[in-house]
């Protein structure tokens, strides 16, 4: 652990917690500052880090909003299909077979339907089953996105505090060289 974070910050995916240089000329006398340009090349460093941590971050936000609406079409259809059942009637219905292509098709009343779940493996569940799961991966899905969002707001602040600190110490130095040549 560095002077210029205190440890990892476990509730906020073990991101390291940026501190405050609040005395700059108290700072700089640690043993591990022996200059101003290795200390900002430090916090750059860390910088760095943070963005690189807020790409990954805004790419996993991205990835959850594209998912809950396919969620909530499938809970959509599947609401659909259970009405349909209830009428004892045969639904008409245009599915997607490639990009801009369509098949009909008429779907008789059902209790079953199948889901993808990814890495191509199909499940069959029941009506009642499969709103269950997919209710369940619409929550968890929303509450990671909640988390993302939070994590995204203490890393920025982390960004913000690290830029501040690198200004700081740039001015510290400026006025050290400036006292220096009096």
């Amino acid at each position: 652990m560095t002077s210029i974070t205190s440890g990892s910050d476990s509730e906020h995916l073990g991101i390291p917690k940026a501190v405050f240089v609040e005395d700059v000329d108290s700072f700089m006398q640690q043993p591990e500052n022996d200059s101003a340009d290795t200390v900002i090349k430090r916090l750059d460093d860390l910088n760095n880090k943070y963005r690189f941590m807020e790409m990954n971050l805004l790419q996993k936000k991205k990835r959850l909003q594209g998912k809950l609406p396919d969620i909530q079409v499938c809970l959509d259809m599947v609401e659909q299909l259970r009405k349909y059942r209830e009428k004892d009637t045969n639904m008409e219905t245009n599915f997607l077979l490639a990009h801009n292509l369509y098949g009909k098709a008429t779907i008789a009343p059902t209790d079953k339907v199948c889901l993808w779940l990814g890495a191509n493996v199909m499940l069959e569940y029941t009506l009642d089953e499969a709103e269950e799961l997919l209710n369940g991966n619409q929550k968890t899905a929303q509450s990671t996105l909640q988390k993302v969002d939070e994590d995204l707001d203490f890393l920025r602040d982390q960004i913000t505090i690290t830029e501040v600190n690198m200004a700081r110490l740039h001015n510290w130095a400026v006025k050290k060289k400036q006292q220096n040549k009096k």
